[in-house]
C-alpha cells in the first residue's frame, strides 16, 4: 500500500490517509486458513461469493498460471462451497447448489455440499482432490475436530480454507470451542462490521443481537436463551422464534446474565447433587407465576429500581417458554441436570416438551 500511496501523491493527490479497497482474491498464496468474521448481515458470505466470482475469472487464465496456483494436484482456483445441514433452512427459496447471501447467490454446480460433521468434510475433500480452495460456511456449527482436519490438509497440500463464520454469539462471547480453535489455527482474519440496526443509531457494530417480537414489541433474548436456534433469516412474528440483527454495544440488550450465574446455575448444581426441588420451584414460578420468581425479582431490582431504568430489558419476560429455555441451558450447555431430571420436570411442571426437544436438537442433545 505504501507504493500506491506514494504514486498517488506524485500525481498530485493531497496528503490523506489512503485505504485499500477490496482486492481480488490471491490464489497464488497457499496454505491459508482465513477467518471472515462479523455479525449477521455484515457480508461474510458475500465475501465468499466474491471469491467464487474471482475463481471463475482466474480459471480462464492459461500458460503458467496453473503452476503458481497449484500444489499436490489441488488447484486453488477451483473453489468448493460447504454448508452445514443445520443451516439449510436459512435460504429455502434458493437452488440446492447455491452459495447464498442476503442479496443474491452464486450457483456452484457440483462444487457444493451439505455436511453434518468433520468426517463428512473429509469424505468430500477425498472425492475432490483437484479442489484447492474450500469455503466452509458457519464453521463454528461443527465439532472441534474440524479445526484440525482443515489445518492438516492445508499444511500437507497447500489448500486454502475460508471460514465466513460467527465468532461471537448473541451473548457477545466466543461462540464455542470450535470457534476458539478456528481462531487459534487461522493464518488470516478479515473482520467485517455493519451499521447498528437500532432505529436511532449509525455506529459500527460487531455484535449479533437476538430478540423476539411479542405483539410487535422488541423483547431481548435472555442470557440463558438456547445457544443455537436453527431457522431462517426472515423476520419472525411468532414469539417463540427469534429474530437477529446487528447492534452496537449501547443497543445490544442482554438481560439476566448475572441471574444465570448467581441463581439459575447454583440451582442446577443442587439438582446435580440430588436436590431437584429448589430448581423445580423456580421453574414452576417462571412458568405460572413469574412475578414471584427469583428471575422477576432480579430483573426488577436491576432494570427498574435504579437511577437509569431500562424497561426494554423487562420485555424479555414476555417471551414464552422461559422455563424451557432455562432447563435447556442447564441440560445442553452446563450438563448439570440429567436426562431423567429433565423428563421429570417437564412432566411435573407441564412444560412444553415439543418446544424443548426442538431446541435441544438444535444444540446436539436429545431426550
Amino acid at each position: 500500500m505504501e507504493q500506491e500511496t506514494q504514486l498517488l501523491k506524485s500525481l498530485g493527490f493531497p496528503d490523506l490517509r489512503f485505504h485499500s479497497a477490496f482486492n481480488h482474491f490471491d490464489f497464488k498464496r497457499s496454505g491459508r486458513r482465513i477467518l471472515v468474521i462479523g455479525p449477521m448481515g455484515s457480508g461474510k458470505t458475500e465475501y465468499s461469493a466474491r471469491v467464487w466470482r474471482d475463481s471463475q475469472v482466474a480459471q480462464r487464465k492459461t500458460g503458467s498460471v496453473r503452476d503458481i496456483t497449484s500444489a499436490s494436484g489441488a488447484d486453488r482456483r477451483k473453489v468448493f462451497f460447504i454448508r452445514s445441514m443445520l443451516d439449510k433452512e436459512r435460504f429455502p427459496d434458493y437452488p440446492d447448489d447455491a452459495l447464498p447471501y442476503r442479496n443474491g447467490y452464486e450457483r456452484c454446480g457440483e462444487y457444493t455440499a451439505d455436511i453434518r460433521d468433520s468426517f463428512e468434510l473429509e469424505a468430500v475433500i477425498a472425492r475432490h482432490p483437484e479442489v484447492g480452495t474450500w469455503i466452509i460456511d458457519e464453521a463454528a456449527f461443527y465439532e472441534e475436530r474440524l479445526a484440525y482436519v482443515v489445518e492438516n490438509d492445508s499444511r500437507l497440500r497447500g489448500t486454502v480454507f475460508i471460514f465466513p463464520s460467527l465468532i461471537l454469539n448473541f451473548r457477545r462471547e466466543i461462540f464455542n470451542a470450535t470457534a476458539r480453535l478456528l481462531l487459534e489455527t487461522a493464518t488470516d482474519i478479515f473482520p467485517l462490521t455493519a451499521y447498528c440496526e437500532h432505529a436511532e443509531c449509525l455506529e459500527d457494530s460487531l455484535n449479533t443481537y437476538r430478540y423476539y417480537l411479542v405483539d410487535g414489541q422488541e423483547c431481548p433474548a435472555l442470557y440463558f436463551d438456547p445457544l443455537i436456534i436453527v431457522g431462517g433469516d426472515q423476520k419472525k412474528t411468532d414469539p417463540r422464534e427469534p429474530n437477529y440483527c446487528t447492534r452496537c454495544d449501547a443497543h445490544h440488550y442482554l438481560p439476566a446474565k448475572e441471574y444465570t450465574y448467581l441463581i439459575l446455575k447454583p440451582l442446577g448444581e443442587k439438582a446435580a447433587a440430588g436436590d431437584l426441588q429448589p430448581l423445580g420451584t423456580e421453574l414452576g414460578l417462571i412458568q405460572k407465576d413469574i412475578e414471584h420468581s427469583g428471575l422477576y425479582r432480579y430483573m426488577s431490582e436491576r432494570y427498574l429500581e435504579v437511577e437509569d431504568p431500562k424497561p426494554v430489558m423487562m420485555n424479555a419476560l414476555q417471551v414464552p417458554c422461559i422455563a424451557e429455555k432455562a432447563l435447556s441451558f442447564l441440560y445442553a450447555e452446563q450438563n448439570l441436570v440429567s436426562r431423567q431430571q429433565v423428563i421429570e420436570l417437564v412432566s411435573s411442571l407441564g412444560l412444553d416438551r415439543e418446544y424443548l426437544e426442538r431446541r435441544l436438537r438444535d444444540n446436539g442433545r436429545m431426550l
